[in-house]
Order: structure tokens, then sequence, then C-alpha cells
């Protein structure tokens, strides 16, 4: 299982800040990931299609698509954050 947590934008859209996850055997990385929670469809596939900036960090560490997941990971989603 898996802590998935949403935030700024996608927490709106998503209708939740966080969720427990069981991970199906085959999903073994973020881009893994992404497209298991695309498959729900509506706003979880527009707000994590490819074409769409969102961030990813696994265990508070900034990742990319091929980082490897595993059971008992935290992995936050967030839009890019700019500053000025």
């Amino acid at each position: 299982m898996v802590t998935l947590i949403y935030f700024a934008r996608l927490r709106e859209s998503l209708g939740t800040g966080s969720e427990q996850l069981v991970l199906p055997a085959g999903v073994r990385d973020l881009n893994g990931l992404r497209a298991l929670l695309m498959a729900r469809g509506g706003a979880w596939a527009s707000e994590l299609a490819g074409n769409t900036p969102v961030r990813a960090a696994v265990n508070q560490d900034m990742a990319q698509g091929e980082t490897k997941i595993s059971d008992g990971d935290e992995i936050a989603f967030f839009p890019p954050v700019t500053g000025g």
C-alpha cells in the first residue's frame, strides 16, 4: 500500500487531498501509477495527462516518471510552483 497526496489545484479538481492505494502487481514506477490513476477517467484523466504539468515526489524527494515505487512509499502530486 502507498499513500498518495494531492496538492493545490489537484486536490480541488480530484476532490481529495490524500488516499491509500494498494499497488497492482504491474505498477512499479511513477509512469505506471499515473496511468493507473488516469484510467479512473474524468478529472483524473485530464489532470494527470502527459501534457498537463504535474510534478511528483516520492518520500519527499523530487521524482521522474521512471522513479521506482514500492509498498510503504509516500507519493505526492502537485502542479509546478513559480515564485516571484
